[in-house]
């Protein structure tokens, strides 16, 4: 579940997006692609092809289960929806560095992953 505490905005065009206070939307209906892209400058990212499809697997995890997956379910799911070669802990961490299920899932628009610090 989204955090309902607003710690600042997210100016993406003429959208104000509400972020709490680690960087997760507070209402998951704002998110677009390109907030996804605000959000990754932020962080020093740039989105690659890789990054969309992977970003593709988490919303549609969420859309499933209704919860972002942790690091194990999400390699199991890119696996399954990309191929053996996506599905590693080690591709993950090069698109997504220090922990690819929290930042991905910021990036995708979702909720925390609960079994993530």
């Amino acid at each position: 579940m989204a955090s309902t505490e607003i710690a600042r905005y997210l100016e993406v065009g003429q959208q104000r997006v509400a972020l709490d206070p680690e960087g997760y939307l507070v209402d998951l209906a704002q998110w677009t692609p390109e907030v996804a892209e605000a959000l990754a400058v932020e962080d020093g990212l740039t989105l690659t092809s890789d990054h969309w499809e992977v970003i593709d697997v988490l919303r549609n995890f969420y859309q499933r289960f209704e919860q972002a997956p942790a690091m194990r379910p999400l390699v199991k799911a890119v696996g399954q929806q990309l191929g053996a070669d996506k599905g590693s802990s080690i591709f993950l961490m090069r698109l997504f560095p220090e922990s690819p299920a929290k930042v991905g899932a910021r990036l995708a628009g979702l909720p925390k992953p609960t079994n993530c610090l």
